[in-house]
């Protein structure tokens, strides 16, 4: 079983990160503040004026360490890797399968019967963990339309149909999350997703780890040999990881929307963490996105039973366990693509 690795976050600004032998070395004003060996990292984001020396960024290559870098409020910005691994037969038929109407529309249908599995599950856990503090009715009418695309979702369907459904699901799903959230709520309502930019801060936290979580999934995705590209539910755009956006959606409920609640409800996040911009946008100031992203590291850390291969696994290991089996999927290992469904 593939060992999952630990994920550097470099927020301190002017931070320069070097290589020494076989070592990272994050440096603040020359004074090395962190060294840790390259053996235990498996990616490194930086965020706003960190910087990097090109020997680093070639030991990073070699060893299979991907380097991103984002704005100081974790907008994307670049990418370093090394050469593309896997087979190019596996990619080749990748592109077969993305130019196939019925092939994507099939990858596509099980990827969304995974999302909104998920979302379902979402909504039953916060009814049975809070169901005294929110509106019953209108969580179990939300439960009960997810089942019903889910049942439109058991038979084949074009591309286009399967995208309607996954739309219509997650606009059911937002309309009730404001009853997800229990504590804090003059600070952290919700009314509709928006981004670009996040006009709340609930949305900016969605955001935010969102955009973490497409990271490690293309990672995950480059991992094993696949184009991250070029996806099946999300149509091509050039600059766009299609792929990893579309394996992203079975993770987004349980991994990214829970831990949103989760920081709020527990008020591990607070309302004066948040600015609002000239432009109407919302950001966290740093500590806020230390304590978002020391989160978020625990969480990948926590043991999730994968009812596909039947035992337990790091969190953070579904990513690499889920491209792979989109990778045997694609190459005729597998007749289908097993989404992860949370249980």
């Amino acid at each position: 079983m593939k060992k999952h690795l630990n994920t550097l976050f470099v927020t301190t600004q002017g931070a320069y990160l070097a290589k020494e032998g076989e070592t990272i070395a994050v440096k603040v004003d020359r004074e090395v503040r962190l060294r840790l060996p390259v053996h235990t990292i498996g990616c490194i984001v930086c965020f706003g004026n960190v910087s990097c020396s090109p020997f680093l960024m070639g030991f990073c290559a070699e060893n299979g360490v991907g380097m991103s870098f984002m704005s100081e409020r974790g907008r994307f910005l670049a990418r370093v890797q090394g050469p593309v691994s896997g087979n190019v037969l596996l990619r080749r038929e990748q592109y077969r399968r993305a130019d196939d109407e019925k092939g994507s529309a099939d990858i596509a249908r099980t990827m969304v019967i995974g999302k909104i599995s998920n979302c379902r599950t979402v909504l039953q856990r916060a009814l049975r963990d809070h169901g005294e503090k929110m509106e019953q009715s209108r969580l179990d009418t939300t439960i009960k339309r997810l089942a019903y695309y889910l049942e439109l979702l058991a038979d084949g369907h074009p591309l286009d149909i399967v995208r309607g459904y996954e739309g219509d699901a997650a606009h059911s799903y937002f309309d009730v999350f404001d009853h997800l959230i229990v504590a804090q709520k003059a600070s952290f309502s919700f009314d509709e997703r928006n981004r670009r930019p996040p006009l709340d801060n609930v949305n900016a936290l969605l955001s935010f780890i969102y955009t973490l979580l497409v990271h490690d999934i293309r990672s995950a995705l480059e991992g094993v040999g696949l184009d991250p590209a070029v996806g099946f539910l999300h149509r091509d755009r050039p600059g766009r990881p299609g792929l990893a956006l579309d394996l992203m959606e079975e993770f987004r409920p349980f991994l990214a929307d829970r831990l949103v609640l989760s920081l709020i409800n527990l008020r591990r996040v607070q309302g004066k963490g948040f600015q609002k911009t000239e432009s109407g946008g919302v950001t966290m100031n740093d500590e806020t996105r230390k304590t978002v992203l020391i989160a978020y590291q625990e969480r990948k850390q926590e043991e999730i039973y994968h009812p596909f291969i039947d035992e337990k696994v790091d969190i953070g290991l579904l990513f690499h366990i889920q491209a792979l089996l989109l990778a045997r999927h694609i190459r005729g290992d597998l007749d289908g693509y097993p989404p992860f469904i949370w249980k």
